[in-house]
């Protein structure tokens, strides 16, 4: 975890995280372990899209000059990549083709793809999370002709890979991602803002010029980000996944019994036992 030297529960770490703001859409159902958080230590949660997506019109693809049916294999790296690429195709009239392959970054991706498509496994090829588990998977299929479709600001780590290892790609950029208008925030402080894209920390500026930390804690999600939050001149408190913490929320609950220790729990009764 990077952090400041501060030991726990010590200097900006003192004070008790009691208000988190978390920069992802509010989960669908109630079974999210932010809720789980949110109960347990008696923490408020908020929720608040820092981003957000915006397709590319066909019209605007279309000059692209991108035949989606030269190709013979998709890559897939997020829902957003999946809904805007059937959304193309729904515009442009193409049907996808039964011998289509499809490579997805992640089971959850794979798993959304179903939503249009019905999908057989000798055309599925998954990854484990991350982009470089997928290339072992693109390393078999050389003779393939990729399409990436993706967003105007993404990672440069699969281009990067393709053209490096010569396979014959091509980048289609589908939609957008934009700052979100946060103006009704201004006023709002909060003790943790947990972050999961660099666009994140961008929007967080663009909104905020003259944002100062003090004593809020950030937490990021994945390397890029934790980057772009030490780039930005931020502290960097909280760092996922990690060995012990594969998940945000998992981050944050090993952040908090760090420095407040377990009696920040409300299961900690009155005589100073954990409650069963």
């Amino acid at each position: 975890m990077a952090e400041s030297n501060d030991k726990p529960g010590t200097g900006r770490h003192a004070k008790r995280i009691s208000s988190i703001l978390v920069t992802q859409p509010k989960p669908t159902n109630d079974v999210s372990p932010y809720f789980a958080i949110a109960d347990k230590y008696g923490i408020k949660v908020d929720f608040r899209e820092f981003i957000e997506v915006q397709p590319v019109s066909y019209k605007d693809f279309r000059k692209e000059k991108i035949n989606i049916l030269d190709h013979t294999a998709v890559i897939f790296t997020s829902r957003n990549a999946v809904d805007h690429f059937f959304r193309t195709c729904q515009e442009a009239k193409i049907e996808m083709p039964a011998e289509m392959k499809y490579f997805c970054i992640s089971e959850q991706t794979a798993n959304y793809l179903q939503k249009y498509i019905v999908l057989r496994k000798r055309k599925l090829f998954v990854g484990q999370r991350t982009a470089v588990d997928l290339f072992e998977v693109i390393k078999k299929h050389k003779s393939e002709k990729f399409l990436y479709p993706c967003s105007d600001i993404r990672k440069d780590d699969i281009p990067e890979f393709m053209r490096a290892n010569g396979f014959k790609f091509t980048e289609a950029v589908i939609y957008r991602t934009v700052a979100s208008d946060l103006s009704d925030l201004s006023d709002v402080k909060y003790d943790c803002i947990a972050f999961f894209s660099p666009s994140g920390i961008s929007s967080l500026f663009i909104n905020f010029p003259d944002f100062e930390q003090n004593g809020t804690r950030i937490a990021a999600f994945g390397p890029t980000t934790a980057k772009a939050v030490l780039d930005a001149g931020l502290e960097l408190d909280i760092e996922a996944p990690q060995p012990n913490a594969p998940s945000m929320t998992g981050a944050i609950e090993a952040y908090i019994r760090l420095h407040h220790g377990a009696d920040s729990s409300k299961e900690k009764n009155k005589s100073g036992k954990q409650s069963a």
